[in-house]
């Protein structure tokens, strides 16, 4: 849907970025998240995907599941309700969820945490929904891989997938230390970079997968 006003809220904001961006219909690595994430999730599961927009991923993991996504964008959302037959509902990631405590399996944050201004908040809300063991599943990309670290030398701008809405950049160990504060981390998983990210994920590893558990 084409957005013809100057954006009021911080849903027109991410409506107009993803109208302009072309991002509908779209998932960043979909064809590498997606049995990933299926494989981390399983089937009976009650999943949370906040951030899932219309869909496109979710798509992949939602048989066998009943899933609910939160987004701030609601005209994505109503392309999930059509498209999927899925439970939708509108959320601010900077406010609490509008959800009782111990309420979900899993919660899905794929391509989310890097565009969260208080992503303390959103932990915290994260930690209170997930029931005891329940997991966390997500991706994000990771700020300073060698290259990344070459061009700020450079006095360039650290610049992220070259996305404007990106306001967290995290380096490979600060990310598991702020997980650890809210979940267990079981496993990351580098998306790309081969071996050499595998194995010196603090320099080589630019786009991440990750699952982490609340303790039982």
């Amino acid at each position: 849907m084409k957005m013809s006003h100057q954006p009021q809220s911080l849903g027109d904001v991410y409506a107009l970025h993803h109208d302009t961006g072309k991002r509908i219909g779209k998932s960043f690595m979909e064809d590498v998240r997606a049995p990933l994430f299926r494989n981390w999730i399983g089937t009976g599961k009650t999943i949370l995907d906040l951030g899932g927009r219309d869909g496109t991923l979710t798509r992949h993991f939602k048989d066998g599941n009943t899933v609910v996504i939160g987004d701030i964008d609601t005209n994505a959302m109503a392309l999930a309700r059509q498209n999927l037959g899925v439970d939708t509902i509108e959320v601010n990631l900077n406010k609490p969820l509008p959800f009782e405590d111990q309420s979900f399996d899993v919660v899905v944050l794929a391509e989310v945490l890097e565009h969260l201004p208080y992503p303390t908040i959103t932990f915290g809300e994260i930690q209170r929904v997930l029931k005891p063991g329940g997991i966390l599943v997500g991706s994000i990309p990771l700020a300073y891989h060698i290259k990344d670290r070459w061009q700020v030398l450079r006095g360039r701008k650290l610049w992220v997938n070259g996305d404007p809405t990106h306001v967290q950049f995290f380096k490979y160990d600060e990310l598991l230390a702020f997980f650890e504060r809210y979940l267990e981390v079981d496993d990351v998983v580098s998306l790309k970079g081969g071996k050499k990210a595998e194995w010196f994920p603090k320099l080589f590893a630019r786009d991440v997968a990750f699952r982490c558990r609340k303790a039982a």
